[in-house]
């Protein structure tokens, strides 16, 4: 066992814990040691923006976590991946980048998350962004994550967003502007043709500094504590037991599913859960792993008259020659792109205030799931996902045994309202594809398939071919009331010198991908450490 001292120590070198490194690491006096349990990120299909078709499900570079099974999921276990490597998930995400609904932030700070809303939150969104389109009132320019417009135009993506204008939704040319209402093309995290993760971003450029260690498979067993006070972290590694000491501040930044169960291994939780598995309680915090969020999606797939599908053009060899020259020479085509290429936010009838409830995300292609083999016809996918579900799970260790992975209760469609919205988002897209400007081009539907037409059968068919988004957030909720699991500095509540810093704290779970917020969180939360500190 080795002992080293620090100022901060930051567990998970994901999407918020690259940027706590990075910037509380600028202070060449601050000694910061970062820990995280997966290895490089240093691969070619890392680092290919498409390359995420191939990582998200491979063990070399993700965590696979088996959910509980459940009624909204017809009984099956769905599996959630989380990056395990440099950068996280933001290594292995599908690249969209996205920052929800201004209103998110405002609901926020109306429950409680004050300093919160988006007025607050725009600055940090900025500061981390290099937008290749310039500085603007929403855009930053000289961050360090590369946003990129899209850079494949598809005639099939365009004739569906024109679809879906005929159906009356309005053209957006940006979401991360004014508003995110309407249908249009996603910007990614690319810079240069390739993947823009945190770890690209953030931690490379500044892996020298003699003030910042980098440990990587350090799997973190518990946080120590003397009395309340946090006062350092122990890990295993491939050479045994470690511990190191922080003077300061340890600063959790593992993700929604491993900071509650490390609170909850460290004897932060519910005191009859930690006593139950021979914890002992540090504090009684009834709320860490609870208030868990994911986005839900149900996909429709259509069979298309030409073979105009990516299905097709990967069976090509002279197409597949072209898509990596267009890479190579261009930054453009097929290899740039993410798990949406154009889409959308609409509002169904359950909205209130006509605000979007419903994001789509549309695709030249079809595939069961990412990493298997393209479907061997034309095929063109679009997907259903409700922004804002009501339903909430839970997430609780199974044992004492920090390799053991926590049991997680997504509680899936669980409420009414959200079984509702779901099936309405792909009513509405069945209404897009037979729009003139799209219907010609359809040989007929896939999913859900001609025998699904009632509310009932919709249902019963998202609830058996649903699956998740990859955006669990929420299992350690920010707030100002004394149940939230951290306070509005994001300071877990009843210990010293402990914070949660990543997409965990949101007191909810925003209107679209998650990993731009993520981000966000880990700039405003630099800047609350370092505020403390000073």
């Amino acid at each position: 066992m080795t002992t080293a001292t620090y100022d901060y120590i930051i567990v998970g070198a994901g999407s918020a814990g690259c940027v706590l490194a990075n910037r509380l690491s600028r202070d060449p006096t601050i000694r910061v040691l970062l820990l995280e349990s997966g290895g490089s990120d240093r691969h070619f299909w890392v680092r290919l923006p498409v390359g995420y078709f191939k990582t998200i499900y491979d063990t070399r570079f993700s965590r696979l976590f088996d959910t509980e099974p459940g009624e909204g999921t017809a009984g099956r276990a769905i599996v959630w991946p989380r990056g395990h490597l440099l950068g996280g998930s933001s290594s292995i995400n599908g690249l969209i980048y996205i920052r929800g609904q201004h209103r998110d932030y405002d609901d926020w700070a109306a429950r409680g998350a004050h300093g919160w809303d988006f007025h607050s939150v725009l600055p940090y969104f900025k500061r981390s962004e290099r937008f290749e389109g310039g500085e603007s009132e929403y855009h930053g320019a000289n961050g360090e994550i590369g946003v990129s417009r899209l850079r494949n135009d598809h005639p099939y993506c365009a004739a569906w967003l024109e679809a879906a204008q005929q159906l009356g939704f309005p053209a957006n040319p940006d979401f991360n502007s004014a508003s995110e209402y309407g249908v249009g093309a996603y910007q990614l995290s690319i810079r240069g043709g390739w993947r823009s993760s945190a770890a690209v971003a953030f931690l490379r450029p500044i892996a020298h500094r003699p003030n910042l260690e980098i440990r990587t498979r350090a799997h973190a067993s518990r946080v120590l504590f003397d009395g309340i006070r946090a006062v350092g972290v122990a890990w295993a590694s491939h050479d045994g037991e470690h511990t190191a000491h922080a003077q300061r501040e340890v600063i959790l930044a593992a993700g929604t599913i491993q900071s509650p169960q490390l609170l909850q291994l460290s004897g932060v939780g519910p005191a009859e859960l930690l006593r139950r598995h021979g914890i002992e309680v540090v504090v009684d915090a009834p709320e860490v792993g609870e208030n868990l969020k994911d986005h839900y999606q149900a996909r429709t797939i259509v069979r298309l008259k030409r073979p105009m599908s990516l299905n097709d053009d990967v069976r090509n060899p002279f197409k597949l020659a072209a898509m990596g020259a267009r890479w190579l020479f261009a930054n453009s085509g097929p290899l740039t792109v993410g798990a949406g290429q154009v889409g959308g936010f609409v509002a169904t009838s359950c909205a209130k205030d006509s605000r979007a409830d419903m994001q789509f995300n549309v695709m030249p292609l079809s595939v069961d799931k990412p990493g298997e083999p393209l479907h061997d016809f034309s095929g063109f996918t679009a997907s259903a996902c409700q922004c804002r579900p009501v339903s909430r799970g839970r997430l609780r260790i199974r044992s004492a045994d920090p390799f053991d992975a926590p049991t997680i209760e997504p509680n899936y469609l669980t409420e009414e309202l959200d079984r509702r919205t779901l099936v309405e988002g792909i009513r509405i897209l069945r209404e897009i594809y037979v729009q003139p400007a799209f219907r010609d081009l359809v040989d007929g539907e896939v999913l859900p398939g001609s025998d699904c037409r009632d509310d009932a059968r919709l249902l019963a068919f998202a609830r058996e071919k649903g699956g998740t988004v990859f955006h669990p957030t929420g299992t350690c909720r920010m707030g100002s009331d004394a149940r939230s699991v951290v306070d509005c500095e994001l300071r877990v509540r009843g210990v010293e010198r402990l914070r949660v810093i990543d997409a965990s704290v949101m007191p909810e779970i925003i209107s679209a991908n998650t990993n731009a917020a993520a981000i966000m969180i880990g700039e405003k939360g630099a800047d609350l450490v370092l505020r403390e500190g000073a």
